[in-house]
């Protein structure tokens, strides 16, 4: 971080079949060893499931799903006189997508067999119903700062 003056944030560009912002963010996090035409071919892949399985627009699913596992709490250790807290604090718009993106794209990757592409599709249609592991790891986010409650004085 320099000392002084703003870091100037650089906006992605948005993805080539849907010209979405968000969208190419998580291709950009699907991405393993700067492969991006292969991120994009297993993103594209797993809408084009979506679409056959849900008969609805796949954007519309995976906008659902980034929303419903985006968590709006989380936990900072905060050490005070000696003692560590957890502290729970909100979550800022651009962090919260990035972890929902992650948690997605990590329950995605620990479902057992089939393809990369079907077992995308599916946390995301799980998602974007309220369920799977990404949702489930923001509640689980969620009731971890619910029961540190008692510690949100200590927030800085």
């Amino acid at each position: 971080m320099p000392r002084r003056g703003q870091i100037k944030r650089r906006e992605p560009e948005p993805d080539v079949r849907f010209q979405n912002v968000v969208l190419s963010q998580f291709i950009n996090k699907i991405m393993i060893g700067g492969k991006k035409s292969t991120a994009e071919r297993l993103v594209y892949d797993s809408f084009e499931i979506i679409e056959q399985r849900l008969n609805r627009n796949a954007l519309e699913v995976f906008e659902q799903a980034l929303k419903n596992a985006a968590p709006l709490l989380e936990v900072k250790a905060r050490r005070v006189g000696g003692a560590t807290y957890q502290v729970p604090v909100e979550i800022e718009g651009d962090r919260r997508t990035s972890l929902g993106m992650r948690w997605l794209i990590e329950a995605a990757r620990k479902r057992p067999g089939k393809s990369t592409a079907e077992k995308l599709a599916d946390e995301l249609i799980d998602a974007s119903r309220n369920m799977g592991a990404a949702v489930k790891r923001k509640e689980d986010t969620h009731k971890m700062a619910e029961a540190n409650r008692a510690f949100a004085h200590y927030r800085w």
